[in-house]
């Protein structure tokens, strides 16, 4: 992750929690505290997870108080037990109850996303099939998303509207037809790989005569999947997307596509449980 986006999402949060003033004058409730109090802190998951967020705990400190003494003990893609130590800190007891709540957010967020990931990834490992996220991410957070998918194993889709075409239903009625937009885009942007959304095996022909890169699949049934599959025999790559839950992975896989797309990682965030104590 860049150190620049780091920086700004974090000032952006603590912002939104200091009401843009200083830690000193925006936490009412830790200037309770006498100013020269200090504390040990640590940080432990009460649950099994995947770590993700070291670089933003690190920031989160270092902008509410440099002089608090931060000490990570893991690393992103870490897989940790229910009970582990994630991070330490020593200092300021104010700076650390004012950067807690700021650090956590963003931990339990990325590390939900990253450990959703390893489960969906641990689903497809008797099979070829790689895992791929979507655009379905928390605006303003994609970045760091897709950061913890790939922590978690996965693999990321496009990163936005600028990196790829994704050719969908009502894209192609604007353009006149699959191989009016596939030969459009080719012609735009020769560069850049060409994915068309299809809903039946006719869709699809059209799409390989056209020349696509990619042909995602959307809302098949395992058996035309495995049509498809035929259908195709190489001449692009095949992606399965839609409603695509933990359970049903293994059969789309074995089916023998080469990709499978899931909104879920990013956008069904189930946070992992964290908790901040002092010695």
């Amino acid at each position: 992750m860049q150190p620049e986006l780091i920086s700004q999402l974090v000032k952006q949060a603590l912002d939104e929690d200091l009401n843009y003033q200083s830690a000193s004058d925006g936490d009412i409730t830790a200037a309770l505290i006498p100013q020269q109090q200090t504390a040990h802190a640590y940080v432990i998951t009460r649950e099994d997870c995947v770590f993700c967020g070291k670089d933003l705990i690190v920031e989160v400190f270092r902008q509410v108080d440099p002089s608090v003494e931060v000490t990570v003990l893991a690393n992103d893609g870490d897989k940790l037990s229910a009970n582990s130590r994630i991070f330490e800190a020593k200092g300021s007891a104010r700076a650390i109850l004012t950067a807690e709540r700021t650090a956590l957010n963003f931990v339990q967020t990325l590390s939900g996303t990253a450990t959703t990931t390893a489960h969906y990834v641990k689903a497809l490992e008797n099979s070829q099939t790689q895992l791929l996220d979507t655009r379905k991410t928390i605006p303003g957070l994609r970045a760091l998303q897709k950061y913890a998918v790939a922590c978690g194993g996965g693999k990321n889709h496009r990163i936005g509207l600028f990196d790829a075409f994704l050719i969908k239903e009502n894209h192609i009625a604007a353009c006149g037809g699959i191989q009016n937009a596939v030969a459009q885009a080719k012609t735009n942007h020769p560069d850049k790989p060409v994915e068309v959304e299809v809903e039946n095996l006719n869709e699809l022909q059209q799409a390989l005569d056209a020349g696509s890169d990619i042909i995602m699949l959307d809302n098949f049934t395992v058996e035309d999947i495995q049509n498809a599959v035929k259908l195709t025999s190489g001449r692009a790559k095949l992606e399965v997307s839609g409603n695509m839950t933990i359970e049903i992975l293994e059969q789309y896989a074995q089916a023998g596509v080469d990709y499978i797309s899931s909104g879920a990682l990013t956008k069904h965030v189930q946070s992992i449980d964290l908790s901040m104590r002092f010695e």
